[in-house]
């Protein structure tokens, strides 16, 4: 009778042979004496045949039924069941009795179609593989029985491909469709949906089964546009971003898979650019229209509006981009000062211009609220004469037109304020500034291109009443006693804000002409004696 022992079974047998399936299985076979006839090993691959259908002799048909893959059989064939009275002249004589070790490598059937065993699937799925979309992912490729026949994590890059369109195996491009990114699956292809009877002529024998583990990275089709998630969208909105604009922003950078691939925020350093120019990739050109000052939005931006095929630096080719941005200013270079008046006195007649000397309070703050400077907790005053460049020209010219006790708000655009350098550990570079000002004390400037101005008539003999000596010769020294004797009497009044010692030396200087420290009756002149291109003089 024949006899089949079971040597070794695997744990895990999902399926058995049946009559009409296609084995592949390799043998040693050997007379009762232990005298070997056949070997597959010898010969370097498989025994490949249909069960059932005569393509063997009776006893193997037998005892290949219920096998497993990667089962072990040792089986006892008889002659009536073998080769018979006649044998196989020169290899198997009359009447023998035939063991065969047999180790089963493969098994399909000609009905069998792709196999998909999902084992890990993401709770949010937003998209799933279509025809014709294109995908990155890792897999680990297989036979039934485990061998490694090849593996992307091996090469450490990803496969990258388009779906259902010719460019993989008909069984891989069915195993993938309906795939979303992070889920992980078996695909088990019979033969004739992968390599078929010849194999690929390299790894692949022919007729093998082929397991692949398969991780999607990456998904996206070449007719996809970027896609925008808001994620916090300001209640108060007062301008969103135009093309020309140019932002700051903070950002995360990742692939669909979560790979972080770079961020500003490790920097500690803004991102800033140009809006809509082309300084940035193009689906980020386009993910940054229309945002408002400390929005946060989800840029998903594919390869073709990327960094395309190639990649770059972190970024593999043809990966999709996600950003997590976080707007914190933006402005346009056309921009000026723009002045928002919170409370005006009911009398509000004199207003403050450029001369004037100014004392007020201020909180200094970026766009997105930050806090930089504030007067109030030095608990003293900013004190400036308006139009000196003593600060930035936006303040400047948002100090232009305010009355004691006004209260209003300055935004200052970086041209007009620190630029894009800003200072050191103080102001961002290209920062938009706020500025929410008090003004608490005004005192009227001169006339531009005066710093002492008479308050009454003007001496004929003013040369002789400054030469206190009578020598004809007007020393610094005598000069400045009696510029301080004029503003201390009231005859006199200085421009408010400045040094007294360096404007009566500029004064001083300016009279003194020929440069010797000396001024004499002929060089001393009056401010409208001079020509008038001549600024600062008495």
């Amino acid at each position: 009778e024949l006899g089949v022992e079971r040597r070794f079974v695997p744990e895990s047998c999902p399926r058995t042979v049946r009559p009409g399936d296609f084995v592949r299985y390799h043998y040693l076979g050997a007379f009762p004496d232990g005298t070997r006839f056949d070997s597959s090993y010898d010969r370097g691959s498989t025994f490949n045949v249909f069960v059932g259908k005569g393509q063997l002799i009776a006893g193997m048909d037998q005892a290949l039924v219920g096998m497993c893959v990667n089962e072990r059989r040792f089986v006892k064939i008889p002659p009536k069941l073998a080769y018979g009275s006649e044998g196989v002249p020169g290899v198997i004589p009359p009447n023998a009795v035939l063991h065969f070790d047999v180790l089963l490598i493969d098994l399909w059937n000609s009905e069998d179609e792709v196999q998909v065993q999902t084992y890990f699937k993401p709770e949010k799925c937003p998209r799933t593989v279509q025809v014709s979309d294109f995908v990155r992912y890792h897999y680990n490729g297989t036979f039934l029985d485990g061998t490694l026949f090849d593996s992307s994590h091996n090469r450490m890059r990803t496969y990258d491909t388009y779906v259902g369109i010719g460019w993989l195996i008909p069984g891989m491009d069915q195993g993938l469709l309906g795939m979303c990114v992070g889920e992980k699956r078996i695909i088990t292809i019979p033969p004739f949906l992968a390599y078929g009877e010849d194999g690929d002529g390299k790894e692949i024998p022919g007729q093998a089964s082929l397991v692949f583990d398969v991780v999607l990275l990456d998904l996206h089709n070449p007719k996809d546009g970027i896609a925008i998630e808001n994620q916090l969208v300001p209640e108060s909105c007062e301008r969103r971003s135009q093309t020309g604009d140019f932002l700051r922003y903070h950002y995360n950078g990742t692939l669909l898979d979560g790979t972080l691939f770079d961020s500003s925020y490790s920097r500690n350093r803004t991102y800033d650019t140009y809006v809509g120019k082309g300084y940035v990739i193009a689906g980020m050109d386009e993910g940054l229209l229309g945002v408002c000052t400390g929005e946060k939005r989800r840029i998903i931006i594919p390869p073709h509006l990327g960094y395309g095929e190639e990649g770059t630096g972190k970024i593999p080719g043809s990966a999709v981009l996600v950003f997590d941005i976080h707007v914190v200013d933006f402005h346009n270079p056309s921009d000026s000062v723009s002045i928002t008046v919170h409370y005006k006195p009911s009398n509000c007649t004199v207003l403050s211009k450029k001369g004037d000397y100014l004392k007020y309070h201020y909180n200094a703050s970026l766009l997105d609220g930050t806090l930089l400077d504030s007067t109030h907790s030095l608990g003293k005053t900013y004190n400036i004469v308006l139009g000196s460049g003593q600060v930035v020209l936006g303040m400047d010219m948002g100090l232009q037109d305010m009355c004691v006790g006004e209260r209003r708000r300055v935004v200052i655009p970086p041209h007009l304020g620190y630029g894009e350098e800003g200072v050191e550990g103080e102001v961002p570079g290209s920062a938009v500034l706020v500025f929410d000002i008090e003004l608490l004390e005004l005192v009227s400037g001169l006339p531009e291109g005066y710093m002492f101005v008479w308050n009454g008539e003007v001496s004929p003999n003013l040369f002789e009443e400054i030469d206190q000596n009578h020598d004809g010769e007007v020393l610094l020294e005598e000069f400045s006693e009696y510029i301080q004797t004029q503003v201390e009497t009231g005859k006199g009044k200085l421009a408010p804000g400045f040094d007294f010692e360096k404007i009566v030396k500029n004064m001083f200087t300016n009279q003194d002409r020929d440069g010797n420290g000396k001024v004499t009756a002929e060089e001393f002149k009056l401010k409208d004696q001079e020509a008038k291109e001549e600024h600062d003089e008495l």
